[in-house]
């Protein structure tokens, strides 16, 4: 069974939500101080959190960034604020999904759903690439990805951690920390001829997902169609 982890600080959202969610199955616990998240998800390893910005005592946005230190649990951030720049800032920090209030709490247990059905390792769409690090080699479904010792890099980047979304900043500093006269956007032509080689091989560019205004990440589900 799913243990939901409910970082809210109004008890009326955070009780509506438990109920929803035991409802449907799910455990949960409820967190309303933003300080004592963290520490939390450290001893108890939720299967996933669902994360109010707006909490006492450190906001969400920093707690998610902690803990993406140390875990790819699936966040939803849930916030009253509306702002492009807001749901933007809460995906390059690595949240898998954004809702803002008010919101229905059915559809916010389907979208966990969804989320967590994500999350099970498909065998056969595993199996279909391979990457062998020590060689810098990678394969989809027995076909050779050749990439230079750049592009291997960005995709291993975003191959180890499926679902989140790497910003270009985020990018060029894992593959080239001493970036001070380099654009991030040389980002995007690695990204560009990376895609180009994927197609090459019949299989889809989306591969390697974009997330509009925040970066980009990797995306198995694409390897199904």
């Amino acid at each position: 069974m799913h243990h939901i982890l409910i970082v809210e600080d109004d008890f009326d959202i955070a009780e509506q939500l438990m109920l929803f969610f035991k409802a449907s199955g799910f455990n949960t616990s409820h967190i309303a101080d933003g300080a004592k998240v963290v520490t939390w998800v450290q001893e108890n390893q939720p299967d996933a959190i669902i994360m109010d910005i707006m909490l006492p005592n450190q906001d969400g946005v920093t707690c998610m960034k902690q803990i993406r230190q140390f875990s790819m649990v699936p966040i939803v951030m849930v916030t009253a604020k509306v702002a492009e720049a807001d749901r933007l800032k809460g995906l390059e920090f690595g949240a898998d999904d954004y809702v803002c209030k008010p919101f229905s709490a059915a559809e916010l247990v389907m979208r966990i759903k969804a989320i967590l059905r994500r999350c099970v390792p498909n065998d056969e769409v595993q199996q279909k690439v391979v990457v062998n690090e020590p060689q810098l080699a990678i394969t989809i479904a027995g076909h050779a990805l050749v990439l230079t010792k750049v592009e291997f890099d960005v995709f291993l980047l975003l191959y180890n951690s499926p679902r989140r979304v790497f910003s270009r900043q985020q990018i060029l500093d894992h593959i080239q920390p001493d970036n001070f006269d380099i654009s991030d956007r040389v980002i995007d032509s690695h990204i560009k001829n990376i895609r180009k080689k994927i197609k090459l091989l019949g299989f889809s560019a989306k591969l390697i997902g974009s997330v509009y205004g925040a970066g980009y990440r990797y995306d198995a589900q694409q390897l199904e169609e």
